[in-house]
């Protein structure tokens, strides 16, 4: 069984900052991709940073210059830093993985199971 595990969400100011943390743990041989998505109330779920095993990221436009998505490998931790909060990054945030168990194994995929996010004075 794998296992992912958010925290970090909570109420903040516009302007403020959070930082979100997602610990993978169980059986696991690697982890090719880490990443955030955020669903917002009546909108769909949309994919917010993307960080692959060789380095590569990815940013959704409405994110960029403001989050910061990094890893720790030994800890199978991925992080989310959200500097300058605004109104409308207001979500319930998922973090996701695909990881593989075994050295043969496929890769599937992985999610925890949110954490909100409520960005208002």
């Amino acid at each position: 069984q794998v296992q992912l595990v958010e925290s970090g969400g909570g109420l903040v100011q516009p302007g403020g900052s959070l930082r979100l943390s997602c610990a993978a743990s169980g059986s696991i041989f690697s982890i090719y991709t880490m990443n955030w998505y955020r669903q917002a109330p009546g909108k769909q779920r949309e994919l917010v940073a993307r960080l692959i095993s060789g380095g590569s990221d990815y940013y959704t436009e409405s994110v960029k210059g403001r989050f910061t998505i990094s890893r720790d490998n030994a800890k199978n931790t991925v992080y989310l830093q959200m500097n300058s909060l605004k109104p409308e990054d207001t979500a319930v945030y998922y973090c996701n993985a695909q990881i593989r168990r075994t050295q043969l194994g496929a890769l599937s995929d992985y999610w925890g199971q949110g954490t909100q996010v409520t960005v208002s004075s």
